[in-house]
């Protein structure tokens, strides 16, 4: 029985310049546009933001509905499936192997423990680590989920949101004190935030563990946003040291950044 063209539209078109599909090419943006819009859209939304037209929305959500990487909720608007949530660990384990031989080098430039972080909904999640190789050293393990208000990871990654945004995630996680110097308020956050963009880089000072300085920043153009960190004992990360370190977590954070594109592109 022939096939309709109105079906086949999407399929099987590559896209100009691209020698992509473009049905995939939609499918995947239009995952990114739920997932910017806090994972719950309605079809009208969904084409609003993007240009397609409705019918157009509709064949591609039902497939993705079919597939389980997107659900219908009860009052007919359209939700993230869980079989994203598989996709997305394995990718976090992988970004984590990935990022392993520059967080080697920033242990042998730096002499301190190298971390890297996601931010994972409102929490902070550590995908990677490499140990310094002093007999006192940081220890964090890989997987465990921490609050942003505490972490200088958390800063880094948070500096370029916009204030209410950052209002709202602090709203929700709340502002428990890890300890004495732990930021406390949703005003003094964002003070701290200001510094971070001003200085380009983050610092934590004994504020997720006393005697623990941790210095952050962002990895740019990340395919989701990562932070790599360096800490220590408060009196080996000294304001001295900061200023050797800082230059060598931006020159490998940039690096990275490099290396995990040209992951995404595609090989023979």
């Amino acid at each position: 029985m022939p096939t309709s063209s109105a079906s086949t539209t999407d399929a099987a078109k590559p896209t100009a310049g691209s020698g992509g599909v473009q049905s995939l090419e939609r499918a995947f943006d239009l995952l990114e546009r739920m997932a910017d819009a806090g994972g719950e859209v309605g079809l009208s939304e969904l084409s609003a933001s993007s240009g397609l037209p409705l019918p157009t929305i509709h064949r591609l959500m039902r497939t993705l509905v079919a597939c389980g990487y997107v659900r219908q909720q009860p009052n007919r608007r359209y939700a993230l499936g869980p079989r994203l949530i598989r996709l997305g660990e394995s990718a976090s384990r992988l970004l984590g192997t990935w990022a392993r031989p520059y967080l080697a080098r920033l242990v042998e430039e730096t002499g301190e423990t190298a971390n890297m972080a996601l931010l994972d909904g409102d929490e902070i999640v550590y995908v990677a680590q490499v140990p310094s190789k002093h007999s006192m050293r940081m220890f964090t393990e890989v997987g465990r989920r921490v609050l942003p208000h505490s972490t200088g990871v958390g800063k880094a990654l948070l500096a370029h949101f916009p204030p209410d945004e950052v209002r709202a995630l602090l709203a929700r996680t709340g502002m428990p004190a890890a300890t004495e110097k732990t930021i406390t308020t949703p005003d003094g956050f964002l003070q701290a935030l200001e510094q971070v963009r001003l200085a380009g880089y983050a610092v934590d000072d004994s504020e997720q563990e006393i005697g623990v300085r941790c210095l952050a920043v962002p990895v740019p153009d990340s395919p989701t946003a990562a932070a790599i960190s360096i800490s220590g004992p408060a009196g080996r990360v000294t304001e001295a040291a900061t200023e050797k370190i800082v230059p060598v977590l931006r020159t490998v954070a940039k690096e990275l950044s490099q290396a995990l594109a040209n992951t995404s592109e595609p090989r023979d």
